[in-house]
């Protein structure tokens, strides 16, 4: 049963040397491993992708944008500190994790980027900590911070990294991590597309560190997910709707479109009852969610996901093993293994389809 699911299910082995430290020459040049309805493994590239599509799907996009939200500097006594922004509350403040040798103190002074940012401590929030910017957050992280690399990459971030750490299609400010799926896309790939008769929509969900935390629990039943903020706007409702009424296939361009839309669909069946017929979206979903998709989940309305490979125990590990089935996702990343994929942020990509009934 699902609610007896453990962490120990969703580990692998990956050797260190399969993790991809920088992108892809091109943004298309990744493999592109292609699990399909009946649990079949092919080995693509992303430039095949066009093939494996066809008219009248609908491709959903996250367009959150990354922010540099990496400061550095020290506090007033003197120690060290390095500031990840995880959430924009308000324009001058917002809530961090901060690593130091000691936990700043609410009401203390942070001196960030070589004194020139000084920034409040106003208090705490279970692990993470608010702050008061002297301005906007978002001018001050677009001034003084860096890329938010994720932890697995080693090289600090660089020039490159501020291009190629971001999908084509960004507008939305607001990610400390890159919808990653995204990343392989450029905009010849999407001109392909769509004179090809795919459509493509938009969700915003902005991409927290805490992506990047392990479940620290062994039954998943007792693990908390972070909050992320999502929209779904009323466009991409009606299109999803159109899509499935016309028989088409909802294709979740990331996992963190996956969330979005899977959140909505709960958000909007809970609005409307059970027994209402679905009524013509007008305004956007959005709301903050804690949605934990595991092996057992009931999607509402995505029927494939293109997707990077995840770590061991991760809680997106758990999502496509909910979408694709336990046994074929561990078949598919020891595959991968062996076929010597790059894994996560800057690797290789995955096409899955939901089984056959």
């Amino acid at each position: 049963m699902e609610n007896d699911l453990t962490i120990t299910q969703f580990n692998y082995e990956l050797p260190p040397e399969l993790i991809a430290q920088t992108p892809a020459t091109h943004r298309d040049a990744s493999r592109l491993l292609h699990l399909d309805a009946r649990g079949g493994l092919h080995d693509r590239h992303f430039t095949d992708l066009p093939s494996l599509l066809r008219a009248g799907d609908l491709l959903v996009f996250n367009d959150t944008r990354v922010i540099k939200a990496r400061l550095r500097g020290h506090k007033a006594s003197g120690g060290k500190v390095e500031v990840l922004i995880e959430r924009i509350t308000t324009p001058d403040c917002a809530l961090a994790h901060i690593r130091s040798s000691k936990s700043p103190q609410a009401g203390g002074q942070l001196m960030l980027a070589d004194g020139a940012l000084q920034v409040q401590v106003l208090g705490r929030q279970d692990e993470l900590f608010e702050l008061r910017f002297p301005m906007r957050v978002l001018d001050a992280l677009a001034q003084f911070g860096s890329v938010p690399l994720p932890p697995y990459i080693t090289h600090t971030a660089n020039q490159q990294d501020e291009s190629r750490y971001q999908t084509v299609y960004a507008s939305k400010p607001g990610a400390v991590a890159a919808p990653t799926a995204g990343l392989h896309f450029d905009q010849a790939m999407l001109d392909r597309l769509s004179k090809q008769g795919i459509a493509e929509t938009f969700v915003t969900l902005h991409v927290g560190a805490g992506t990047f935390q392990p479940v620290r629990v062994q039954k998943l039943r007792d693990h908390i997910m972070h909050a992320e903020h999502y929209v779904v706007p009323a466009t991409t409702q009606q299109l999803v709707q159109a899509t499935r009424a016309a028989g088409g296939r909802v294709i979740a361009v990331g996992t963190t479109s996956v969330r979005a839309l899977e959140a909505a669909a709960a958000q909007q069946a809970m609005a409307q009852g059970s027994n209402a017929q679905p009524a013509e979206p007008t305004a956007p979903i959005e709301g903050d969610t804690r949605l934990f998709i595991t092996p057992g989940y009931q999607f509402a309305c995505v029927d494939a996901l293109i997707t990077n490979f995840h770590l061991p125990q991760s809680t997106l590990l758990m999502l496509i093993s909910a979408l694709a089935g336990m046994e074929p996702i561990r078949r598919a990343y020891a595959h991968a293994v062996q076929s010597r994929y790059r894994f996560f942020s800057y690797g290789d990509a995955m096409f899955i389809e939901s089984p056959e009934p």
